[in-house]
């Protein structure tokens, strides 16, 4: 199976629209490409509520119907898209997620487990689903969750052949260097070989106001060997083929 990574661009927050209108541009070059899935950025919808004034301006509600109507312009019969995005429960809680968004339809959210190193506006997901794709079941580990080797290898007892880890890198200069894409790399590698696991990342890239991203989107197979990564500070796609059985 043919997977890819969209490096998106660090785009302002709020950004919905823009970042939806890209991401259909690369469905489309999806569909041409014979990928059948392609994963995108944590939080490329509005961006990090970390960085919000009003964290709930950017929050998505994914029940009732409103997620799927957002999605509406990404809908493929060939391409099945992960999409970050902020997340608004029934009690007003937030939380960064993942949309597994199938043939027109919102197949499933996964919650970061790990929202933060120190502090976040973020509630912690409690939950470590896997999800099936035609023949590939795979789990999603959000940026922070793929330092984690535990929750990796819970997600490949349960069948996983890969995992998809959508990652926003965008912070501030002083804290988001180069160093951040080796270390993104090495983490994936680790992850790959311990779990059995092909790991997919995909990150934003660029500038925007104060904040930066290098991008560390790439791709490893289940030896640890880099399979593809992208160009640092622009925006890119990664691509290979998969083995979907573990």
């Amino acid at each position: 199976m043919k997977v890819a990574a969209y490096q998106a661009p660090l785009l302002p927050l709020g950004s919905t629209e823009l970042a939806l209108s890209l991401i259909r541009e690369r469905v489309e070059w999806a569909e041409s490409e014979g990928v059948e899935v392609l994963c995108c950025p944590e939080a490329v919808l509005g961006g990090l509520a970390d960085y919000a004034t009003q964290p709930s301006a950017l929050a998505i509600d994914a029940g009732g119907g409103e997620l799927d109507a957002l999605l509406a312009p990404l809908a493929s019969d060939r391409v099945t898209t992960i999409v970050g995005f902020t997340e608004k429960d029934q009690l007003g809680r937030l939380y960064n997620a993942a949309v597994v968004f199938h043939k027109g339809s919102v197949l499933d959210v996964y919650r970061k487990l790990y929202p933060a190193i120190n502090k976040s506006v973020y509630e912690a997901g409690d939950k470590i689903p896997v999800f099936t794709v035609g023949d590939l079941t795979f789990g999603i580990l959000i940026c922070l969750d793929s330092t984690y080797s535990e929750t990796a290898r819970i997600m490949a007892a349960q069948g996983a052949a890969a995992l998809f880890v959508p990652t926003n890198n965008g912070m501030p200069a002083s804290k988001g260097g180069a160093e951040l894409v080796s270390e993104a790399r090495n983490g994936d590698i680790a992850r790959a070989i311990e779990s059995s696991v092909f790991v997919v990342r995909a990150d934003v890239a660029g500038r925007a106001g104060d904040l930066v991203s290098y991008g560390s989107s790439g791709i490893v197979d289940k030896t640890g060997i880099v399979l593809a990564s992208a160009r640092e500070l622009e925006v890119d796609l990664v691509m290979a083929d998969i083995k979907t059985t573990p």
